[in-house]
């Protein structure tokens, strides 16, 4: 079994570009208000949601694993 991810999008910075959407398309939506949200929180890794995160123009995207350790952004 693989690792787990916890997805979250901080809505504070969120500009609705939708590369989030672009990149995982089965993992992020839009509401209304154009603003990202993942579909499932907790969810397997992949690279595709990697790549979303990696793909936001303002970083509102954070992954990490059950343990609480940072996958995205890496910790310096």
């Amino acid at each position: 079994m693989g690792d787990r991810w916890h997805v979250e999008v901080d809505r504070s910075l969120c500009i609705g570009s939708a590369q989030c959407v672009h990149h995982a398309p089965g993992a992020f939506r839009l509401d209304t208000a154009r603003q990202s949200h993942p579909v499932a929180p907790d969810a397997d890794a992949g690279e595709q949601v990697l790549q979303a995160a990696e793909s936001c123009p303002v970083e509102a995207i954070t992954i990490a694993l059950d343990s609480g350790e940072p996958v995205f952004p890496p910790e310096e």
